[in-house]
């Protein structure tokens, strides 16, 4: 782990032909930052928003429903923009956007009114989402080796300092407008300083049309999304209810039982910095099989074992750490065009599949809970990231055998022609 850790910060520094790299790879870092911090900073402040509207917790659920249909709808539809207008672009206005709606989140009177606001929040996140890994698949094919992992760790740096921003800031009293509205201008500031040295990724043209065919068409995508989807329910599920699990089922105060997805956080984090340097050294399939096994065991043992709720959520986060980030960049991969260009479009596709987790894993987990127990919700999720194994081992191959196709369908030029 330690060895992955040191490589993984070696490559933001590391030194290219062309010359050094590491405002490519460092802006696009920040820019993951920005977007977890996005999320760490007005996800923290819901009691104080349910306080302001005097919402029940089944009310207010249903407005945080808005920010996931948001970020839904916004990945499946901007994949086409994002590779006319580059990767850049695709950051820089949504991510604005989503700067300006973050303090008008504490101006919401109404449950209704605060559903819209975060539909508007959630769909910028997706699409700098599909566009910042865009950017990182850009970055990555630049310096020939895995570094997808380092920059998704970026997006967990920054939703916990977003929450720790959250908890000052409440600590010492601030509304929900002045504290967002701060995050809001250091969102601006920092992003100006960065935006100019993030791949602004070639636009496609009609010369330049997305490989291999239609997206959908693609057996290699529909599994990368399973991988993605698989994950994201199990990292949506330890989200939301961990807690109760550690409450109910171990027997924990509520205090210790909230640190339970902070150990998964920060295990997943930590886990992403050594990411990339295990794919570049044991290759995609063999890193995502050995997360999903190690992802299983933890689920199984937060959900069995007494005593074993810390050590189990230890191991699902940094099991499941690597699949998102490899699943997008092998997405990425798979519409590489000749030019070095392309990915756009598969990236949104297996992006907007996966955002899907995130709706399903909470109510599945709530509703097998509701039939049998809490554990066994989590014996079936730890079930589900057993699937990433299979499903890796398949895209990978799938992805191989795509490329042998196009290189047997390239037409040879005659020598003495132009």
């Amino acid at each position: 782990m330690t060895t992955g850790l040191t490589e993984a910060l070696k490559s933001l520094w590391s030194r290219e032909r062309r010359g050094y790299v590491i405002n490519n790879r460092i802006a696009v870092f920040v820019v993951f930052a920005l977007n977890g911090a996005a999320f760490g900073s007005w996800a923290p402040r819901m009691p104080a928003l349910a306080e302001s509207l005097r919402a029940e917790p089944g009310t207010l659920g249903l407005a945080l429903l808005g920010a996931s249909v948001g970020m839904v709808l916004a990945a499946s539809f901007c994949g086409g923009v994002v590779e006319r207008v580059g990767a850049r672009v695709g950051i820089a206005v949504p991510l604005l956007v989503g700067a300006a709606a973050l303090p008008v989140i504490g101006l919401a009177g109404s449950v209704a009114a605060l559903a819209g606001v975060l539909f508007v929040l959630g769909a910028a996140v997706g699409v700098v989402d599909v566009a910042m890994n865009v950017a990182g698949v850009a970055v990555e094919r630049a310096g020939g080796k895995a570094i997808m992992p380092v920059l998704h760790a970026g997006f967990s740096v920054g939703a916990m300092l977003g929450a720790g921003g959250a908890a000052l800031a409440a600590g010492q009293g601030w509304s929900i407008t002045a504290h967002l509205g701060v995050v809001a201008v250091i969102t601006a500031l920092v992003l100006f300083a960065v935006i100019r040295s993030v791949p602004a990724t070639a636009a496609a043209t009609a010369e330049q049309p997305a490989a291999n065919g239609k997206v959908a068409r693609r057996p290699v995508l529909w599994l990368l999304a399973s991988i993605a989807l698989c994950s994201a329910i199990a990292e949506g599920g330890s989200a939301d209810w961990s807690a109760l699990l550690l409450v109910t089922e171990h027997g924990m105060s509520q205090g210790a039982a909230a640190l339970g997805y902070a150990a998964f956080s920060l295990a997943m984090a930590v886990a992403r910095f050594a990411g990339a340097w295990t794919q570049n050294r044991f290759g995609a399939a063999r890193t995502l099989a050995g997360g999903s096994v190690l992802a299983s065991v933890g689920l199984l043992l937060a959900a069995l074992l007494p005593g074993g709720g810390y050590p189990g959520f230890v191991l699902a986060g940094a099991g499941l750490a690597a699949a998102f980030p490899i699943a997008l960049g092998l997405a990425g991969a798979a519409g590489r065009r000749a030019d070095g260009s392309g990915g756009e479009r598969e990236i949104a596709f297996v992006s907007a599949l996966a955002y899907s987790g995130f709706l399903l894993g909470p109510p599945m987990i709530g509703g097998i809970a509701q039939l049998t127990s809490l554990s066994m919700s989590f014996v079936a999720v730890g079930l589900t990231t057993a699937l990433i194994a299979p499903a890796a081992v398949a895209a990978t191959r799938s992805l191989r055998r795509e490329r042998v196709a196009a290189e047997e369908v390239r037409p040879v030029v005659p020598s003495g022609t132009t």
